[in-house]
């Protein structure tokens, strides 16, 4: 433990940072100070896509639907990868249905709920996997529409103040692509806690020299907030009798 006062850098985009940091305990927020430095940025593409062709909509992250010229058809049902991803559907008038998990459970569930349906994957230009290709061969036809642009964002001068500093830095990363561009542009002597969304995530950052990295249980925002109260403790934003509430 430091008495030094942690930070918890969030290297998600804007509204996501801050509603992680949102969801933290009281104890955690109030113990590190929160540098928001997102790495990857968003910017809609043109689309041209017929929406009503389809029976339903594979969403692996909310920021599809910001890219829609116009709302999606209401009560179109979207098959959402996780929990934030299929609150953005309902607000935006979908039948949300959440895998609450990755890609491969959420290829696992429309292929359950979904046989024979014809189905549309909004997508931006990076993606893992082929989803629409996954779900076509397993009986679920999916057609793929690219509606945004991820560009890579360096870090912040103040992301990289706090990462040459003297007092620990707990990094939650939620892909593998923020955590290899993460991994690409650090330069610090800070002691890196790694809170990371899987073992693709972790992979990512073995380039690193860390003082922790653990994996998160189950690749949700749940399993991750666990996780990174358990660095946060490591790292002294929490002292003791404080973790776990």
């Amino acid at each position: 433990m430091t008495d030094l006062r942690p930070v918890l850098l969030l290297t998600r985009p804007e509204d996501s940072a801050r509603t992680f940091w949102d969801s933290l305990p009281e104890a955690l927020r109030t113990g590190c100070d929160c540098v928001i430095a997102p790495l990857i940025g968003f910017r809609p593409l043109p689309a041209a896509t017929d929406l009503t062709a389809y029976d339903g909509l594979v969403l692996t992250s909310a920021q599809a639907l910001a890219a829609l010229p116009s709302p999606p058809p209401p009560g179109m049902t979207a098959y959402c990868v996780g929990a934030s991803t299929a609150r953005a559907a309902r607000r935006a008038g979908l039948a949300a249905v959440s895998a609450e998990g990755d890609a491969a459970a959420l290829v696992a569930l429309v292929a359950q709920q979904a046989p024979g349906a014809r189905l549309l994957h909004l997508r931006g230009t990076h993606a893992r996997g082929d989803v629409a290709a996954t779900l076509t061969a397993a009986g679920v036809p999916t057609d793929e529409a690219v509606v945004y642009d991820q560009p890579a964002i360096p870090l912040t001068d103040q992301a990289r103040a706090a990462l040459d500093g003297t007092a620990p830095v707990v990094v939650p990363l939620f892909s593998p692509r923020t955590a290899a561009l993460f991994a690409a542009g650090h330069a610090g002597k800070a002691d890196l806690y790694l809170a990371c969304m899987s073992a693709a995530v972790a992979r990512e950052t073995q380039s690193l020299r860390a003082k922790d990295r653990a994996v998160a249980p189950h690749p949700d925002a749940a399993s991750m907030r666990d996780t990174v109260e358990t660095l946060a403790f490591e790292a002294g934003c929490l002292r003791h009798g404080q973790h776990g509430l």
